[in-house]
């Protein structure tokens, strides 16, 4: 079988990086919304770029893959 598959997205503009964000280090507006959450998930654009922050990993990937984005995990 010699299918061929594309491990790495066409364009480096659509790759972004999901990482974990301790709540204590964000700006108390947004600790207020945490909801007693201890982490969050950041979705980065390559720049450093924070695109959103969302409640957990899977959200964080689902999120990326629904704009077309490619995700990669940051730890």
């Amino acid at each position: 079988m010699d299918t061929k598959v594309d491990f790495i997205p066409a364009a480096e503009s659509n790759i972004v990086y999901v990482r974990p964000v301790a709540v204590a280090d964000l700006p108390e507006e947004v600790r207020a919304q945490a909801e007693g959450l201890e982490r969050l998930y950041a979705v980065h654009r390559p720049d450093g770029e924070r695109l959103a922050l969302v409640r957990d990993r899977q959200l964080a990937f689902a999120l990326a893959l629904q704009n077309d984005l490619a995700p990669v995990n940051v730890h």
